[in-house]
């Protein structure tokens, strides 16, 4: 063989190895616990992130009066040890179809009780919504009111706790798939 050969060979070894090489890093690992917030989970084709989570003062705060908006009257009302609790969520569609976000959350503490979301109106800019994401896409948009204003940067899950639940830590959200046994945990920064 000549150089010119060998080098060819070589150069040609070298690109398909970088390439192969190349593969193994855009290959996605499914994830489906998550040890606090920030961490995307998977369910189905779709990922999932807890942006922040926080007790709710609509009281005091006036930016929690807001997130309450499009809760009827007689569900806005709390018991007696109750708390609000607001999960704000992004969910990213990396599929090449078009995709729909789950609608089944739950969250749990550690003496097992189980909470489900409060519904909330369409009026609330904040409310999380089941619009389908666009293949590459993500939620809450980047010209939505939840991404622009204030700090919460996801689209809110509203849940009433009792205030016991604050202590019982790990606190997990768990999100569970519309099609499939899949589901996904998140433990709470509580």
């Amino acid at each position: 063989m000549r150089p010119n050969s060998l080098t060819s060979i070589a150069s040609f070894l070298a690109v398909a190895l970088a390439l192969a090489l190349s593969a193994c890093g855009n290959k996605h690992d499914t994830v489906h616990e998550a040890e606090t917030e920030g961490i995307y989970v998977d369910v189905d084709e779709l990922k999932y992130q807890v942006q922040i989570s926080r007790q709710l003062n609509p009281v005091a705060i006036a930016e929690d009066r807001t997130f309450l908006s499009g809760v009827d009257e007689a569900t806005a009302e709390l018991g007696e040890g109750e708390v609000w609790f607001a999960i704000f969520l992004r969910v990213e569609n990396e599929s090449d179809e078009p995709q729909v976000p789950t609608t089944r959350f739950e969250l749990e503490d550690q003496q097992g009780n189980v909470y489900e979301p409060i519904s909330i109106e369409d009026g609330n800019p904040f409310a999380y919504n089941t619009d389908p994401i666009r293949p590459g896409g993500f939620a809450p948009g980047p010209d939505t009111i939840a991404r622009q204003v204030g700090s919460v940067g996801g689209m809110l899950q509203l849940f009433k706790v009792k205030y016991e639940t604050l202590d019982n830590r790990p606190v997990e959200l768990v999100i569970h798939s519309l099609t499939s046994d899949d589901e996904s945990t998140v433990n709470i920064d509580i």
